[in-house]
Formats: C-alpha cells, structure tokens, sequence
C-alpha cells in the first residue's frame, strides 16, 4: 500500500534529479509531446495539489477553484514547487482515513490511490522531463513497482518495473505489448471494481 511517506520520498528522488538540470533549457519540448519540460512539471505540481483537495472534498467534485502552476516560473522554483505541492498531498493523505474516497475523474479513490497518482505524475513526468533535456532519468524499480501493483493491477509482473510502468502510461511499447492508448488508472481501492466518479 502506498502512503504518505512514499509521496515525499518519490517527491526527493524527482527533486533531487530536476535540481540537477536547472541550467538547461526548460523551453525544450518533450518529444513526443506538446509540452514543454517546464509546462510539465507544472503540470505535475497542479496535479499533487489537486490530489490533496480532491481526497479531502469527498466523493463529490469540488469546482469551485482554478489554480495552476506558472510554467514561466524558473526551474528552480518548479522544482520548489513540487517538493512543496508533494509534501502537501503526503499530509493529506496521511491524515485521512483508509476507507476515505474522493473524487477524480477516472473513479474514487482511497488515500492509497491518490498517493499513487501523485508518485504516478512525479515519476513519470520527471522521466517525460529527462527526455526533453537530453537526460536519462534512474527511475527507482522498487517505487515504480509499487506504482504499478496500486494503480495498474492488470500490468504484467514478469518484466522490468521501470519499463512495465511506462508502458502502464502510454509512452512506450512492452517487448511484445504494443504502445497502450487511452489508459487508465485503477483509481478504486484494490480488490474493488473500479468505482464511478461522483457515486
């Protein structure tokens, strides 16, 4: 099961590695992608604050708001950003009941959950980050793994963790799987059907 911890331990790893590429340029376009690596670690922050408040909203999404990460913010202060934004949602997730579900689009989730959807963006957009700056990102096997078994229990089990989660997103074939479109998360506590959202 994935909890708070996790979120702020996966929050250091990408930190410490984006820290090392502020001095490159930001403005750079991922490949394959329509963002830039600024707009997507910006979007990476949006997503752990949005984390946070949808598990403490309820089961019911709130829409009352807007807010977004600047992707004209310096590197540095991105950076800044999502260790913050990370360390956010670990406390929510953390202070909230197991059994708690909130909203999200793709289903209700559990704390669990949404810790894994916030490890799930870090990890995965810092490798989308890596790639746009001309760098290879050491994403750790043993947070991938449990990224998988939480958000993607029908991913194979038998492969490389690191590879198996980023095919799970859509971003690269899996020897003889090929590339996945329109994936999802298992949002819904594991061992449940995937809930509908606002149920």
């Amino acid at each position: 099961m994935l909890v708070g911890r996790d979120v702020t331990e996966v929050a250091e790893l990408c930190g410490a590695f984006l820290e090392g590429a502020v001095d490159r340029d930001w403005t750079a376009v991922v490949p394959g992608m329509d963002w830039t690596v600024a707009k997507t670690i910006a979007h990476a922050c949006d997503c752990l604050l949005w984390y946070a408040t949808d598990i403490t909203a309820g089961s019911v999404e709130l829409s009352t708001w807007e807010a977004a990460v600047r992707p004209d913010s310096s590197p540095a202060e991105l950076v800044r950003t999502l260790r913050a934004f990370a360390s956010v949602l670990a406390a929510v997730v953390e202070a909230t009941p197991e059994d708690a579900l909130g909203w999200h689009p793709w289903g209700l989730a559990d704390p669990a959950g949404f810790a894994g959807m916030g490890c799930d963006e870090m990890l995965v957009h810092t490798h989308d980050a890596a790639r746009g700056l001309g760098l290879e990102f050491a994403m750790p096997p043993e947070f991938a793994r449990k990224v998988l078994t939480r958000m993607f229990p029908e991913a194979p089990t038998d492969r490389d963790p690191v590879r198996t989660l980023l095919w799970a997103n859509g971003r690269i074939p899996l020897d003889d799987l090929p590339k996945r479109t329109g994936w999802r998360w298992h949002c819904a506590p594991l061992g449940s059907p995937a809930l509908a959202s606002g149920a």
